[in-house]
């Protein structure tokens, strides 16, 4: 394997095969602008090849407890992409562990689930609060026909307000949206 470098990504190539690239700083505020990939989003808030995620409401974990913390920002992850999560290390360092997967798939829409557990080795509580930078998500380029996300977390925490954002970039980049909507949406009228 070998890395091919790029004027905006690295992308990493194995022999006879196509290329995997994790976006870079220029291509990830295009991608950012023309698909509300990171919604809002904060240009002070990019950091090298990734975007670095806060949190949407203040939580206080104490030792062992388990929680769910949820992004303030809206995540979409458009049909050539799948996005990355790594958690800033100065949480890891205190003792919180990320519980969940780190991928989001391609098509995904909504705020990030961030399942997490208080580890400290001196089993005291740890603080998150509100706005405070938390989760790199980094997107990489994906190959291959879309196979676009049609699990039951597509739009979650996300008001109808903020869907009726995404739905003209949905039907534009799937041509099959028709036919997601009735998954995505239950049925109900777009």
């Amino acid at each position: 394997m070998r890395k091919k470098y790029y004027n905006t990504s690295v992308c990493t190539v194995s022999e006879g095969e196509n290329s995997m690239c994790v976006l870079g700083k220029s291509k990830l505020i295009e991608l950012i602008e023309r698909y509300k990939c990171i919604y809002p989003y904060d240009y002070n808030l990019l950091d090298g090849d990734s975007y670095v995620l806060t949190v949407k409401q203040e939580t206080t974990l104490h030792y062992l407890e388990h929680k769910n913390l949820i992004s303030y920002e809206i995540v979409f992850t458009p049909p050539d992409y799948v996005a990355h999560l790594t958690a800033k290390s100065r949480y890891g360092r205190v003792g919180l562990s990320f519980l969940n997967a780190a991928k989001v798939h391609s098509g995904f829409v909504g705020r990030l689930a961030l399942e997490l557990v208080n580890l400290s080795n001196d089993r005291q509580p740890i603080i998150i609060k509100r706005g405070d930078p938390f989760m790199h998500i980094e997107f990489l380029t994906r190959e291959g026909e879309p196979s676009p996300y049609i699990g039951e977390y597509q739009f979650q925490y996300v008001t109808e307000d903020e869907k009726k954002i995404y739905i003209p970039i949905l039907k534009k980049v799937f041509p099959n949206f028709e036919e997601l909507a009735k998954i995505w949406f239950k049925s109900k009228p777009v």
